[in-house]
C-alpha cells in the first residue's frame, strides 16, 4: 500500500503520464517549470511576444484563439476561456494578477480585446459576451465583475433563465480607473479617463472624464 502511487505511475499508458508531466509543470513554481511553460505555449497561442511570463495554476482554454504580446504577466491561477475565432487579445504590457478571470462566453460574437499596459487586478472577472474592450492604460482594481448580459424576467409564469434577456459590447476607454468591488452590466460603457468608485454598480454609460460612484453609479464631478 506504500507503493500505491508509484503502481499507479507505472502502470499508466503513454498519453496518461503526458498528461500527468503536464500537469506537474503547470502547477510547479520553479523557474524551470516557468520556462517549459513559455515553451509549450508558445507551440500553442496564435501568437505571442518576447519576455512574458505565465504563473503556476494557469487555465487556459483554446489558446489558439488568444493573442499575447510583449512583456505581459500572468500570475497564478489565471483563467483565459476563448470560445472562439474572437478569442482574446492581451496587448503589450499587461499585467493580469492572480486569480482572474477572462471567458469571451460566446463561440461566434464573443471576444475581449485588452490595451497595452493595462492591470486587472487580483480576482476580477470579466466576460465578452458581444464583445469586451479595454483601451491602453487602464487601471482594474481588486473583485471587480463586468458582465454585460441583463436577464429578462417580465414573465412570472416562466423560468427566468428560459426568458433569455439584453447584450451588447461594453467598451472602457483609454485611461479609466475602476475602484475595486465594482460591478459594470449591461450597458455599462466607460468614457475615456473616467474614475468609478469602489463598489459602485455601472448600469448605464459613463461620460469621458467623469467620477462616478455609487449603486447605481452617478456621475458626481468632472476631471477637468
Amino acid at each position: 500500500m506504500d507503493n500505491f502511487f508509484e503502481n499507479a505511475f507505472k502502470n499508466m499508458d503513454d498519453e496518461s503520464r503526458e498528461n500527468f508531466y503536464k500537469t506537474v509543470f503547470m502547477n510547479d513554481d520553479s523557474e524551470y517549470a516557468a520556462k517549459l511553460r513559455l515553451e509549450y505555449y508558445r507551440t500553442k497561442f496564435k501568437s505571442m511576444g518576447e519576455n512574458v511570463y505565465i504563473g503556476k495554476g494557469v487555465t487556459i482554454v483554446n489558446p489558439e484563439f488568444i493573442s499575447v504580446g510583449n512583456n505581459v504577466e500572468i500570475k497564478n491561477d489565471v483563467t483565459l476561456i476563448a470560445r472562439g475565432e474572437g478569442g482574446i487579445t492581451l496587448a503589450d504590457g499587461v499585467r493580469i494578477q492572480e486569480r482572474v478571470y477572462l471567458d469571451t462566453e460566446r463561440v461566434n460574437t464573443g471576444y475581449i480585446n485588452v490595451g497595452k499596459n493595462v492591470y486587472i487586478g487580483t480576482g476580477t472577472t470579466l466576460f465578452g459576451h458581444m464583445g469586451l474592450e479595454i483601451g491602453d492604460d487602464c487601471l482594474l482594481a481588486q473583485n471587480i465583475q463586468l458582465t454585460p448580459y441583463s436577464h429578462i424576467f417580465d414573465d412570472p409564469n416562466s423560468i427566468i433563465y428560459s426568458q433569455g434577456g439584453h447584450c451588447k459590447k461594453v467598451t472602457i476607454g483609454r485611461d479609466v480607473y475602476i475602484g475595486m468591488r465594482a460591478a459594470i452590466m449591461y450597458s455599462g460603457d466607460i468614457g475615456e479617463g473616467s474614475v468609478i468608485g469602489s463598489g459602485s454598480v455601472v448600469v448605464k454609460p459613463i461620460p469621458p472624464y467623469s467620477v462616478a460612484v455609487g449603486c447605481p453609479a452617478k456621475v458626481i464631478k468632472e476631471r477637468k
